[in-house]
């Protein structure tokens, strides 16, 4: 971050338009989680995924910008938490050509994503006040930690010298790996593995996914932090990477089911997005496309894996998130363009093994990938073991199969309730009607309670 560099309202004003987009993501990822729920569990997911706007935005402002993007501390673990506290000494400073509140702001809304992409592995089963404090405990142990490795002044971006463009790691590896941790502290839900549970509305699907992916041209092609061609590549390398692993997903669906599904195609999308986003300006056109095929492939693959290992990850945040980091942030390690690399990585690591390049990015690519895999997960386990000992974090089994809508909010996000009708009384007969019947005309009584 550099000081008094002269502002470019261009730049500023894409920025700021970005961290609108990336801001919109949270509420498109409501709806996408939402959807994939059952109808007694919509509205706690939708409070669950968007309650992080809350709590983050706000320790986002007080502390957590400066863990993430302050002076190094400890050898590149954490940024200095005090150098911007309450957002001090903000004002006045640039981060390259835009005003450093505009990156503040556009960096929030990816703190607010992390932690919500987290709400998808305890669904209809976390109580929501264990929730609450989670979204506090994992944003400040997990989050803003992993945010300096690869954004700031951590290790991953300056000592190793590892490509993570919009935060494959940061973001899609460290809140999967949360996810899992927290799935399995938790426990399956009642029925897991042996009763169905459907999406109730796969329409609110694929609305979120398209949401999604709408939001993400800000996400990625934003990360540039200017109007600009690496922009440009961004933007584009994310149309294609998300195109690639929805066709993908739907082709394994093909051959192993007989039937593409509408669930698969928003699923693949998201799938595809995730993997893209750390490789989105470091690969040409053409990789993007073999990330995607690579994520599609993958994510669809590994989302059943939860039977096989019985972790009830109920919205597959595993499968597509964790999975779908892991292979973006490591094909970058195949296809890394050395025209489109940072100076830095392409000096420390060379370029793709097949573009012609070593095995050195590869193994870097992999070795920062899984370091931020086994940090999240045992910080999760641990911070979901100590709230599970102290207040408590599942619902009972009796609140479970009652509805966690009800029993967490006394709401149903669906109205189910009686309907009387007793201001609709049929007369016996009207007086334009025919009453050449003899036979005789009840009254239509509708005021007995019909169950919608």
């Amino acid at each position: 971050m550099t000081p008094l560099l002269e502002i470019n309202a261009g730049d500023t004003a894409w920025v700021l338009a970005s961290a609108s987009l990336v801001f919109l993501m949270t509420p498109a990822l409501a709806f996408f989680y939402g959807g994939m729920v059952r109808a007694k569990g919509v509205l706690n997911m939708l409070m669950m995924t968007v309650v992080p706007m809350a709590t983050v935005g706000i320790l986002w402002s007080l502390f957590g910008y400066s863990m993430a993007f302050g002076d190094s501390m400890w050898g590149g673990l954490i940024g200095n938490p005090l150098q911007y506290l309450g957002l001090h000494g903000v004002l006045g400073q640039t981060v390259g050509t835009i005003p450093m509140t505009v990156f503040v702001a556009f960096q929030s809304a990816f703190a607010i994503i992390a932690v919500a992409l987290v709400a998808g592995a305890p669904a209809d089963r976390m109580r929501f006040g264990a929730w609450v404090t989670f979204t506090i405990a994992w944003a400040v142990l997990c989050y803003f930690p992993a945010a300096n490795w690869v954004f700031g002044t951590g290790w991953i971006l300056n000592t190793m010298h590892a490509v993570d463009f919009a935060g494959g790691t940061a973001i899609h590896i460290n809140a999967g790996a949360g996810a899992l941790a927290l799935a399995i502290v938790l426990g399956p839900r009642m029925g897991f593995g042996s009763r169905p549970m459907r999406p109730h509305n796969t329409t609110l699907v694929m609305l979120g996914a398209g949401g999604l992916w709408f939001g993400w041209f800000g996400f990625n092609a934003g990360s540039a932090l200017g109007a600009n061609e690496q922009a440009g590549l961004a933007w584009t390398n994310t149309l294609l990477g998300a195109a690639a692993a929805m066709l993908a997903w739907l082709v394994v669906e093909r051959v192993r089911d007989g039937h593409p599904t509408t669930l698969g195609a928003a699923s693949g999308m998201v799938a595809g997005l995730v993997g893209i986003t750390p490789a989105c300006a470091a690969v040409s056109p053409l990789g993007a496309l073999f990330v995607g095929v690579l994520c599609g492939v993958a994510c669809s693959l590994a989302v059943g894996l939860k039977y096989r290992f019985h972790y009830d990850d109920s919205l597959d945040v595993v499968g597509v998130h964790m999975v779908g980091g892991l292979v973006g942030t490591v094909a970058i390690g195949l296809v890394g363009d050395p025209t489109l690399m940072p100076a830095a990585s392409l000096a420390a690591n060379g370029k793709g093994l097949l573009l012609g390049g070593g095995f050195k990015l590869l193994g870097v690519q992999a070795l920062c990938a899984l370091a931020v895999l086994a940090y999240s997960f045992v910080v999760t386990f641990a911070i979901a073991t100590v709230i599970k000992k102290t207040m408590g974090i599942r619902l009972t089994v009796r609140e479970e199969l009652h509805g966690i809508d009800l029993v967490e909010h006394a709401e149903s996000g669906y109205d189910f309730s009686s309907v009387r009708y007793s201001s609709l009384v049929v007369p016996r007969s009207a007086p334009h009607e025919s009453t050449s019947s003899t036979a005789p005309v009840s009254p239509v009584d509708l005021t007995e309670e019909v169950d919608a």
